[in-house]
C-alpha cells in the first residue's frame, strides 16, 4: 500500500521490518534491470535488502521506467522517486560552468532530493548510506554526513571515459570533454578519501583508480564484478516471439541505444567493418538491438544495406539467441560489458575488442574472439556467419565466475556488523 506524501513524492512500502535502515542512492530507478547500469543497481539493491531496511532515493529520466515503480516495492522500506527531464537537466549542468564543478554534479542535483535525504536520515536515525555512482554522492558529503558509514560504487571510473573522449575531438569538444575529464577525477578523489569504501565492476577498473590515490586510501578501493541473471538468459528456456527477428543469418548488437559509447561502436561497427562483411555476404542483416535509439542510428537504416534497428523490443534474447554471432565493437569502454556477459551466459560466439572483454577475461576460443582491427573483425564475423563453432563454453564460463550470488557475496562485508534492532 502507498502512502503519497503532500511534500515529497515519497511512497512507503507496508513492508517495513526490524532490519536496520539504509539509505541507497540512484542516479537512475533501479528497475526494471534491462539497461547495464539498472541491472547492476538493481541487483546490489536486492541483495542489501536482505539484511537492511532500504529508503531509495532516485531519478527516472525515462517515463518508460515510471510504471515500473511497483517492482522495486519488495525490496524497498520507502522510494522517492524524481523525474528528471533530460533537456532542464542538461541546462542546469552548463552552471558547472560558474561554479568550477564538472557538469554531472548540477545535472543531478534537485534540493527536493536533498531534502528528502536529509529529512530521512534524520526521522530513521540513519547510520549507513549507499550510493551509486558519483553524481550522487553529493547530497551526503560535507561535515554534517561524516559520522555516516557512507559506500560508494563508482561502477566505472567514470572521469576516464571523458578522457577517452577527449582524445578523440579537436577544438572546442576536446578541450570541454578534458575539462569534464579533469574536474570528474578530482571530484572522485574526494569522494574516495570521505567515504569508507569505494567500489568498481572490476579488479581492473578498482586497480585504475586505485593506483592514482595516494596510499592512504588504496586499501579502500575494491573490484565487486558484474554478474548475470543465468536462469533468465539461459539458452534452454523459452523465449517471447520477437516480429523483429530476422530469418536469415544476421549478427546482432544489444545495448541502450542511446548511450555514446554504444553508438560510436555501432558507427564504427557499420563504416569499418560492415562493408567488409557485405563484399562476402550481400544479404547479411545486422540487428541493432536497443531503446531510444539516436538519430545517427536510425539513420543507418537509409544509408547503408542490410541494418535493422529495432528500438525498444519486449525480449532481447531471441535477438541474441537466434544470431550467427554478437558484436560488441566497443571503441570506448570502461568496466565489465554486460551484454557480453548476457550473450556469453546464452552461449553464443562473440566478437568483441579488446576494450569490451576488460575486466571479463575470458580466453580467446572458438566462441570469443577478440581483435580490434576492422579486417580482422570482418573475418571473424565472415566465419561465424558461414558456421558455427561444434562446442561453445561461454556459458561455462559465466556460471564459473559471474553469477550474481559469487559476485555480490562481499558486498555485506564493507558495512561494519551490528545487532538488528529489536
Amino acid at each position: 500500500m502507498n502512502s503519497p506524501d503532500e511534500h515529497f513524492n515519497v511512497e512507503v512500502v507496508a513492508n517495513t521490518t526490524q532490519k536496520e535502515p539504509l539509505l541507497f542512492l540512484c542516479h537512475r530507478i533501479p528497475f526494471p534491470p534491462n539497461k547495464g547500469d539498472k541491472i547492476r543497481s538493481f541487483n546490489i539493491l536486492k541483495k542489501l535488502s536482505e539484511q537492511y531496511d532500504v529508503h531509495l532515493g532516485c531519478f527516472i529520466d525515462d517515463q518508460f521506467d515510471k510504471k515500473y515503480v511497483s517492482g522495486l516495492h519488495k525490496y524497498c522500506t520507502a522510494i522517492f522517486h524524481l523525474n528528471l527531464h533530460k533537456t532542464l537537466a542538461k541546462i542546469k549542468g552548463l552552471t558547472g560552468f560558474v561554479t568550477n564543478k564538472p557538469i554531472t554534479l548540477p545535472y543531478y542535483f534537485d534540493k527536493r532530493m536533498q531534502q528528502w535525504t536529509n529529512r530521512t536520515i534524520a526521522q530513521h536515525k540513519i547510520e549507513k548510506v549507499f550510493i551509486y555512482s558519483s553524481s550522487m554522492a553529493q547530497y551526503v558529503q560535507g561535515d554534517e554526513y561524516q559520522t555516516l558509514e557512507r559506500v560508494i560504487d563508482f561502477v566505472d571510473v567514470d572521469s576516464d571515459k571523458w578522457r577517452q573522449y577527449a582524445e578523440k575531438k579537436s577544438g572546442i569538444a576536446k578541450w570541454f570533454f578534458n575539462r569534464e575529464y579533469k574536474l570528474l577525477a578530482k571530484e572522485e578523489n574526494t569522494i574516495c578519501a570521505q567515504f569508507i569504501h569505494s567500489l568498481f565492476v572490476s579488479p581492473d577498473e578498482a586497480k585504475l583508480f586505485r593506483d592514482n590515490q595516494p596510499k592512504a586510501q588504496q586499501s579502500k578501493v575494491h573490484g565487486v564484478l558484474n554478474g548475470v541473471d543465468v536462469n533468465f538468459f539461459n539458452p534452454e528456456t523459452s523465449f517471447s516471439e520477437e516480429n523483429l527477428v530476422p530469418n536469415v543469418p544476421f549478427i546482432s548488437f544489444t545495448g541502450a541505444m542511446d548511450y555514446w559509447a554504444n553508438v560510436d561502436a555501432v558507427l564504427w561497427f557499420v563504416e569499418q567493418v560492415w562493408p567488409l562483411i557485405l563484399i562476402k555476404q550481400p544479404n547479411a542483416i545486422f540487428c541493432i538491438v536497443g531503446g531510444n535509439p539516436s538519430s545517427e542510428v536510425k539513420a543507418l537504416v537509409k544509408s547503408t544495406k542490410g541494418i535493422v534497428v529495432t528500438g525498444r523490443v519486449h525480449d532481447v534474447r531471441p535477438f541474441i539467441k537466434n544470431a550467427q554471432c554478437v558484436v560488441a565493437p566497443l571503441q570506448i569502454a570502461r568496466g565489465i560489458q554486460n551484454k557480453v556477459l548476457e550473450a556469453m551466459s546464452l552461449n553464443k560466439a562473440i566478437v568483441v575488442t579488446t576494450m569490451a572483454m576488460e575486466g571479463i577475461n575470458a580466453q580467446q576460443s572458438d566462441g570469443v574472439i577478440i581483435t580490434d582491427g576492422k579486417h580482422t573483425y570482418a573475418q571473424a564475423c565472415l566465419a561465424l556467419l558461414d558456421e558455427q563453432p561444434k562446442t561453445l563454453k561461454n556459458r561455462e564460463w559465466v556460471l564459473e565466475h559471474f553469477t550474481w550470488q559469487q559476485t555480490l557475496q562481499p558486498l555485506a562485508g564493507y558495512f561494519s556488523t551490528k545487532e538488528n534492532h529489536q
